[in-house]
């Protein structure tokens, strides 16, 4: 629910931020040689607006990726802990080899993270289990402290993969919308062509000008979108890996307690 609300709003803040830019910024007169009838561009901002609408959209979509990249980049960051992996997992480790399992815990809780917790989740269950009597059976008290690993991992993992999937869609998109803005400006542009006399260059440019903006905005919000989905995934599946490591080593030494 949060994350579709983040998104709905995001969108909405995008598209209004898009529009002001379009058009207050490079749709300004001062952008154009014939001034406020802006169909001959003075620099690279009226150009860009020669685009057409559709830039617009574009702007709103590598808005979206932005701030996409910024949110995921703070909230791994976040995951990872205070501290290095490797320092805090050799401490953990440490601490529960010479059975002490309130200092690992005390551990996680400094070091926070996606990781800490999930070790700490199953530290918990192991106390909680040890404390209760209830099972002198190895076997039975390491799959409970498991199942609680398994448990924080699952409430762990959407996390770190929040707004990727709209990261992935966002780069779809762009994409169409680049290629439909390119179809506009050829037709555009083919249509001075068709004029009866001289064609009207000004149409033409124009059209010519729509196609390629349109197709380079695309192209552009398309391939920061896959590069950023595809460095997040593989942070995701560094962090699965780490998880697992850390859920299996915990069991073992648990195990030879």
């Amino acid at each position: 629910m949060k994350q579709s609300l983040f998104i709905v709003i995001l969108t909405v803040l995008a598209l209004i931020a898009a529009f002001i830019i379009f058009y207050f910024v490079f749709g300004s007169p001062m952008n154009f040689k014939d001034g406020a009838a802006r169909e001959v561009p003075l620099n690279l901002m009226g150009q860009v607006y020669t685009g057409g609408p559709l830039v617009a959209l574009l702007i709103a979509l590598s808005i979206m990726d932005f701030a996409i990249i910024i949110e995921r980049t703070i909230s791994l960051r976040k995951a990872m802990g205070k501290t290095s992996s490797n320092v805090f997992f050799k401490s953990v480790m440490d601490h529960l080899r010479n059975g002490e399992i309130d200092e690992a815990l005390n551990a996680c809780k400094i070091q926070k993270g996606s990781v800490a917790n999930i070790i700490s989740a199953a530290l918990t269950r192991y106390k909680e289990i040890e404390a209760s009597g209830k099972t002198t059976d190895v076997d039975k008290k390491l799959a409970e402290v498991q199942r609680a690993a398994e448990e924080a991992t699952m409430l762990e993992t959407p996390l770190l993969e929040k707004n990727l999937i709209a990261l992935s869609t966002i780069a779809s998109i762009a994409t169409m919308v680049g290629l439909l803005g390119t179809t506009i400006g050829m037709i555009r542009a083919f249509k001075a062509l068709a004029q009866t006399g001289a064609p009207d260059a000004i149409q033409l440019a124009t059209g010519i000008s729509e196609a390629l903006i349109n197709t380079a905005g695309g192209l552009f919000v398309a391939i920061l979108g896959i590069v950023a989905y595809n460095v997040f995934i593989n942070n995701v599946d560094n962090f699965t890996y780490q998880v697992d490591e850390a859920s299996f080593n915990t069991i073992q030494i648990l195990r030879n307690r």
